[in-house]
């Protein structure tokens, strides 16, 4: 089969090839056959070592699929089967998967640093999934509760969007956030993810949704999906004192993953408000915000990771949302392509005037 490959961390090309095979399902496994597979930030910060990752590398995380082959312990899902792939898996039995938190759960994690379901070449090289998945080839191997049912009738590039972009995004406003009907919002940064948060933002009822970018052209989409304002940063000491007399939103979103965004969400949130870090950081880059601060301006500092999505639920629920015309998914494509097409658009995201480039199995 064919599959793209990241050879070394911090290489700017992949390598497409088509000698590419999977490793024998195992009992506790499912294959399945992508159909749609998003190009998401996350993707390039893998590729950059931004998040780390195992090489040789089978990058794309958000992705949807038929079930084609399912292990002899796997009793909840059957070849034919319309799945979301979930690439943060619970194993269902450790403390934070009982506890109510099985976006936190590592026990596939890890597993994915060490085991490796592609081969490829004459040797058989071991290449492993991104997050365990590795949804830029045409068929991956995944632990059953890495492939999450759905209602055939979403379309493959709705249900692979619900994958990651609308979960982490939407889930952030209404699972992290629980963003109350009447409130004000700001979103800083409208990628992918951001349009999702705007997206939730909506949804939940805010009255007032302030997108900050620097690139105008998203403007017009982020309100098209939800927005009430739109402003580049340089806009935002203007939006605030005109918005909320000075005070500040209820939410602030940081949806880009840098210690500046993060610090800037923190200045437009009001005092007693929620900070919302969605973004996915670099180790390295430390957020200052002093401890005087901290406690006596009362806001919350939250982490949304996975959109604190229990995928079970909220998977089905999304694709609810979208059926029932409550989510926009449509407009947040920007391209559909083919795999072939994956270098020139790595390329294209890093450039960044592209929202979600969706990738079509042929």
């Amino acid at each position: 089969m064919r599959a793209a490959i990241l050879h070394a961390v911090g290489n700017d090309k992949l390598e497409i090839r088509d000698d590419v095979t999977l490793a024998p399902v195992g009992p506790t496994d499912v294959r399945v056959r992508i159909k749609a597979t998003g190009v998401c930030h996350s993707d390039l910060s893998a590729m950059s070592g931004v998040l780390p990752q195992p090489v040789p590398l089978v990058p794309g995380h958000e992705g949807s699929g038929e079930v084609v082959e399912v292990g002899e312990h796997v009793t909840s899902l059957q070849p034919g089967d319309h799945v979301v792939i979930n690439w943060r898996p619970a194993c269902q039995e450790c403390d934070l998967c009982l506890g109510g938190q099985p976006y936190l759960c590592m026990k596939y994690v890890i597993e994915g640093f060490t085991k490796g379901n592609f081969r490829f070449g004459g040797d058989e090289t071991t290449a492993f999934g991104m997050a365990g998945c590795g949804t830029w080839a045409e068929e991956i191997v995944v632990p059953w509760q890495g492939a999450i049912k759905i209602d055939p009738d979403v379309s493959w590039e709705a249900a692979a969007l619900i994958g990651c972009g609308i979960t982490t995004g939407v889930g952030a406003a209404l699972n992290t956030a629980r963003v109350r009907p009447g409130s004000t919002v700001a979103v800083i940064g409208c990628g992918g993810v951001g349009l999702s948060v705007i997206q939730g933002a909506r949804v939940s009822g805010a009255r007032m949704i302030l997108a900050v970018d620097p690139l105008e052209s998203k403007h017009e989409l982020a309100k098209k999906v939800g927005a009430t304002h739109a402003v580049t940063p340089e806009g935002v000491p203007d939006a605030l004192n005109e918005l909320t007399g000075g005070s500040g939103f209820d939410y602030g979103f940081e949806v880009v993953g840098k210690s500046a965004t993060i610090q800037s969400a923190w200045q437009v949130t009001r005092q007693g408000g929620d900070v919302i870090v969605v973004g996915a950081g670099a180790m390295d880059d430390m957020v200052s915000i002093s401890a005087f601060s901290l406690l006596f301006e009362g806001k919350n500092l939250l982490s949304s990771l996975y959109g604190e999505a229990d995928v079970r639920h909220d998977f089905p629920y999304f694709a609810k949302l979208y059926k029932a015309g409550q989510l926009d998914l449509e407009s947040m494509i920007s391209a559909r392509i083919r795999l072939a097409d994956l270098n020139d658009a790595v390329e294209a995201l890093r450039a960044g005037e592209v929202l979600r480039q969706i990738v079509l199995m042929d």
